[in-house]
């Protein structure tokens, strides 16, 4: 396959990083292999990320599957781009099917990107081990590839959860690929996510050190991480927002109904 419509798309956020005025770094780039499948995996803070973490995989001449909740694909635009990019759906219900599928493009030699955090949280910052999805490890040890942590920060001031978005030019947003992780002899999936859990909390809190516009004395810095001294939400607070929006998100939806003639 071409991917035409993936690579159009790709242009489409240079673009608007232009538009934007972005302040773009990537780093490490080069630790994305540029033959031969490895999963992704990426903290969760923006609903745009994955026009940044497929970066380094763009740069490296390669396209990223990205896992995504299933509820995407149903949207009329977006749906059609998803399927079209080869995206996967997943369903929080029942995960099985989207793990054959991201079993079967490892299998024929993709980068499929996975959220281990699942939902995006309101803490931006990494959430706790104990709520890390599994997902990433499993894959990279069922089919035997590279696991490679992805860190970024600041792509979130542009547009994440609870109706925060600015169009303000000019945000720094960097990004960087960890060293890739392989299964030790005898390694489970619980230990593997350990070790991702880890390397993207290292990962996150260096891009935190070197952010070049951190929030101002005074700021209210809604954006930055509580243990950083932003006012973000705390891990704790943070935990009951991201079960309430997942919770919104998920709940069935009354059918519309149709609007009665006038007589």
């Amino acid at each position: 396959m071409t991917d035409v419509v993936y690579r159009v798309v790709v242009r489409a956020a240079h673009v608007l990083f232009r538009v934007l005025g972005l302040r773009l770094t990537v780093r490490h780039a080069e630790r994305v292999p540029t033959t031969g499948p490895a999963v992704l995996a990426a903290n969760h803070q923006s609903f745009l990320d994955f026009l940044v973490v497929g970066e380094p995989a763009v740069r490296r001449g390669r396209l990223v599957r990205f896992m995504a909740k299933e509820a995407v694909f149903r949207w009329p635009v977006a749906g059609t781009l998803m399927r079209a990019m080869r995206h996967i759906p997943v369903d929080r219900r029942s995960g099985a099917p989207a793990a054959r599928s991201a079993w079967r493009a490892l299998r024929a030699g993709e980068l499929v990107g996975v959220y281990p955090e699942a939902t995006i949280g309101h803490a931006f910052a990494l959430k706790a081990r104990e709520d890390l999805k599994d997902g990433a490890a499993f894959l990279a040890l069922r089919a035997g590839v590279p696991l490679l942590p992805v860190a970024h920060v600041g792509l979130h001031r542009v547009l994440t959860v609870g109706g925060r978005w600015s169009l303000r030019r000019g945000r720094a947003v960097e990004v960087v690929v960890g060293e890739p992780l392989h299964a030790r002899p005898g390694e489970g999936v619980a230990e593997l996510t350990g070790r991702l859990h880890l390397a993207l909390a290292d990962l996150v809190e260096e891009l935190l050190d070197r952010y070049p516009d951190p929030p101002r004395p005074g700021e209210d810095a809604w954006w930055w991480p509580a243990h950083r001294g932003g006012t973000a939400p705390d891990l704790v607070t943070a935990r009951e927002l991201d079960r309430f929006a997942v919770a919104a998100a998920d709940a069935p939806r009354p059918p519309r109904r149709r609007a009665r003639p006038h007589h």
